[in-house]
């Protein structure tokens, strides 16, 4: 056997090491979970309720983001200024912040005393236990993925394609439209969906600005607290596999966007 077999073999058995420690937990999960406590999980209203919220409201929250911080992103890949890497390190901090501490933060930021509180409580909104208020404790802590994708994909663009645009005559909306986001839209929606997923497991934050209404991964922690494992199980087991099949869903359809963006952007120049 010569180095270079060896070294695929290593490479081989490490990698299914790693696939080993991911799969080992997920597998004695649905081994461990009957498919009568399954099943008795899933027509659960109040399983069914908080599983909808959190998708729901985390998928909200990644889109209405986005509108803002895919043109930051864009700004970010093609400028310098003073400060520059201290905005890069305000972007970044919420995925260093323990999540209690991002809890804390925004509770005091979107409270009735906070400044986005008071705003909100002007017209009869209250942050706090509303899924307002989940949307933007979900925003807080993964906004950062969706930014720093982004950022990759725009900074990977050559900047010469998008000059060329605008000698062409684009004004540069539209040469964002139809050069930028193209090129730059499997980093994109990658982004989204890291941003989705980092928002919808959130529990930390959550936790204190909204245990009620709950969402999934407070609903499993209540019932791991009060019951213990085997009712928290099938709670957690009919999460993931709602999770996967979403995650399988956006991938299909991110990949099918893609491939329409970049052919109406040949189509256009």
């Amino acid at each position: 056997m010569d180095k270079r077999s060896i070294f695929h073999w290593v490479v081989l058995v490490l990698s299914s090491l790693v696939l080993l420690f991911i799969l080992a937990p997920l597998i004695g999960m649905v081994l461990d979970t009957t498919p009568a406590e399954f099943f008795e999980t899933v027509r659960d209203e109040e399983v069914q309720d908080s599983v909808w919220l959190t998708l729901s409201v985390a998928f909200m929250a990644t889109l209405v983001f986005s509108f803002m911080a895919i043109p930051f992103a864009w700004m970010m890949a093609r400028y310098n200024f003073t400060g520059k890497q201290i905005v890069q390190g305000l972007i970044d901090l919420p995925i260093v912040l323990p999540h209690s501490a991002a809890g804390i933060a925004l509770l005091g930021f979107i409270s009735r005393d906070g400044l986005l509180g008071k705003a909100a409580d002007a017209i009869g909104l209250n942050l706090v236990g509303n899924p307002v208020g989940i949307a933007l404790a979900m925003a807080f802590v993964s906004l950062s993925f969706l930014i720093n994708a982004a950022r990759d994909g725009f900074a990977a663009v050559p900047e010469r394609l998008e000059k060329a645009a605008m000698n062409l005559g684009a004004t540069p909306l539209r040469m964002f439209f139809t050069v930028s986001l193209p090129l730059t839209w499997r980093n994109i929606a990658s982004g989204f969906i890291m941003m989705f997923a980092r928002g919808m497991s959130e529990f930390g934050a959550i936790v204190i600005i909204a245990y009620h209404p709950m969402t999934a991964p407070v609903l499993i922690y209540e019932r791991f607290n009060q019951f213990g494992l085997s009712y928290a199980r099938p709670a957690s087991l009919f999460f993931i596999l709602v999770a996967l099949v979403i995650f399988i869903i956006i991938r299909v359809f991110s990949s099918r966007t893609n491939r329409t963006i970049k052919r109406a952007s040949l189509n256009n120049y």
